[in-house]
Order: C-alpha cells, then sequence, then structure tokens
C-alpha cells in the first residue's frame, strides 16, 4: 500500500522507483538515474512538444485505464500535430492508501501502451498526497515527437471542397467511462477506444504524401463537434458533417439516447478528425482501413459559407447547426 514516505525522497522513494517504474519503463542510462533524459534528436528536426494531464473516474473501465489513456493521450496530440512521438516522460500523484497492486497494473498498462505506440518512457516523478487530498491517481505525460521534413498542417491550408475524413467511431471513450462509474442503472456492452493513432497517421501520410493532408485533431473532451468548431473558426469557413456517414456503434448510440447526451460532445481516445484535399479522401479511407481502422470513412466537407459555423446534414435534406459545447456534461472523462 501507498504511503506517505513514499513521496518523502527516502528510501521508500527509492524503492517504489526500483520496484514499479523502473522494471516497466526502464533507464535510458542502465548506470544511473538521474533528474532529466538526455535525448538526441536527427540532426535538423523539428520537435513537438505535449502535455496532459489524466484525471479519470474510475482509474480502470471497459478498454482501458487511466495509464493507456496518459500515454495514448499524448502519443495522439503529438501524432495529428504531424509529429512522430518518441519520448514520453510520467508524473504521478498518488493517494495515500492507493493499493500498490492496482499502481503496478497502471504502470504495466503504461508501459504496454508505449510498447505499442513505438515511444520510450524515458523520465518522470512521483508524489504522494495524503488520504482525501487526491482520487487514487493522477497522472501527468509530456512527449517530444520528431517532424520530418515537408510536414505542415494548419487551418490557414484548408481550402472549400476539402473532405473531413473520421479514422474511428465515435463517442467510445465517454461513455465507456461514464456506464463504469455504474451510478447510472444502465449497463451497456461498451468500451473505450483509448489506442495510439501514430501508426494510422503514418499510414495516411504514406497513401497521400504531406501535400494533401492539411489539417488533424483527435476529438478529445468536447468531442466531435467541439473540434469541428474549432477548425471552422480558425478556417474562417463552413464546415458540414453527414450524419450518416459518421461511425457510431448502435449500443454507443442507444447507451447516449437514453442518457439525452450528443454523441458529436462525447470525448474519444483513439481516433482522429483529417482534412484532406478533395480527390484524396477515398484514398485515404481505404489506407485507414488497410492500417486497421476499419470504421474510418468520409464523413463531410468543407465549405464557403457560412464562414465559421458548422452544420450537420441528414438524409432527408435537413441541416442543423452544432454550437460549440457549453459546460461539461461528462466530466473526469480523461
Amino acid at each position: 500500500m501507498i504511503t506517505l514516505a513514499h513521496g518523502a525522497g527516502g528510501k521508500a522513494s527509492a524503492q517504489l522507483i526500483d520496484d514499479v517504474f523502473v522494471p516497466a519503463f526502464g533507464r535510458p542510462d542502465p548506470d544511473e538515474l538521474a533528474d532529466a533524459a538526455v535525448l538526441t534528436p536527427p540532426e535538423g528536426a523539428r520537435l513537438a512538444y505535449s502535455t496532459d494531464s489524466y484525471v479519470v473516474n474510475p482509474i480502470r473501465f471497459p478498454g482501458g485505464s487511466i495509464g493507456d489513456l496518459a500515454v495514448n493521450g499524448t502519443v495522439n496530440d503529438l501524432a495529428v500535430s504531424g509529429a512522430q512521438p518518441r519520448w514520453l516522460s510520467a508524473g504521478f500523484v498518488i493517494e495515500e492508501g492507493l493499493a500498490m497492486a492496482d499502481l503496478r497494473q497502471v504502470v504495466d498498462d503504461m508501459a504496454r501502451a508505449a510498447r505499442r505506440a513505438g515511444v520510450s518512457i524515458v523520465t518522470g516523478d512521483t508524489k504522494v498526497v495524503p488520504k482525501g487530498a487526491a482520487d487514487k491517481l493522477f497522472v501527468n505525460t509530456s512527449g517530444i515527437g520528431v517532424i520530418p521534413a515537408g510536414r505542415s498542417l494548419g487551418a490557414k491550408r484548408v481550402g472549400v471542397g476539402d473532405k473531413l475524413v473520421l479514422s474511428g467511431s465515435i463517442a467510445d471513450h465517454g461513455m465507456a467511462v461514464m456506464l463504469a462509474r455504474g451510478n447510472l442503472a444502465l449497463s451497456a456492452d461498451v468500451e473505450s477506444d483509448s489506442a495510439p493513432v501514430n501508426g494510422l497517421v503514418e499510414a495516411l501520410y504514406a497513401a497521400l504524401g504531406a501535400e494533401a493532408v492539411r489539417w488533424m485533431r483527435d476529438p478529445t473532451r468536447g468531442g466531435l463537434g467541439t473540434v469541428a468548431n474549432e477548425l471552422a473558426k480558425a478556417a474562417g469557413l463552413g464546415v458540414f458533417l453527414d450524419d450518416d456517414s459518421l461511425p457510431i456503434k448502435p449500443e454507443v448510440r442507444g447507451a447516449c439516447d437514453m442518457l439525452g447526451i450528443d454523441p458529436l460532445y462525447v470525448a474519444n481516445e483513439g481516433c482522429f478528425l483529417a482534412v484532406v484535399a478533395d480527390g484524396a479522401a477515398e484514398a485515404a479511407v481505404a489506407a485507414l482501413r488497410q492500417a486497421g481502422a476499419a470504421q474510418a470513412a468520409v464523413v463531410g466537407e468543407i465549405a464557403p459559407e457560412p464562414a465559421g459555423v458548422v452544420g450537420i446534414r441528414n438524409a432527408f435534406g435537413g441541416t442543423r447547426l452544432v454550437d460549440t459545447l457549453v459546460g461539461d456534461p461528462l466530466p473526469r472523462i480523461c
């Protein structure tokens, strides 16, 4: 069990690092465990850097845990910036009384997620706070990725006629966490989509080339509706989604309907939205599906008007506005 001594910087702290973290993450240099990792990027490389904190409740849920979520979240933030993720740090705020077995399980989840994504966890930190000062475990991850020459993403590169491509189904993660809390008297076979997307992003670049990939985001908190609004405002163009094209699993849609939640605003942790050049959308979908994203689809397009506005069209020809999310209907999702 975790005690305050594990955060005091003495023998218990050293034992925690040696017994839990080093076996899972390894050491950059087997002869020392310094306060910083020394990294050597490729000569002339541009670097991307990202950081995020994870406070999800519960810390384990169908399809994942706070551990793999922390790795995948930072890997994905780097990947949709056009970078190839390489190195991560991991910071832990641990509540006194957390079972050591629970911490080991989360750390093992992180190690597996890092191996799957092809990244190394090279430095980190632990702090222990008194019982009641946190909720079991909070994790922060920061990451560095290398941006290959020729890649450039941004809303300024988006143009009228460009297509929106989604790499997977939406709302899986948020609904899995909500149902795992067990206070809704609702059960459904829903699992989080927590997964790294860097392999899919590389497949997209390999199939289309850098010029045809205009913009990317992973729709985490706030969901697809929020990132679509961010795109519309930044590009100064209209963004139109096609309702019938959105990949939403029936059980996820059913849970959203029962709870009165729009799946467009539910968090995702294993898919991304990309804007690609007109004429490249079908090749993009084919490449993503071949890389394992079975539900990848073209889900909309960029229009000249109304500028800065997102709309969603249905099969009957109607269109409704998709506004920016107000408030947080699903707190502590990531």
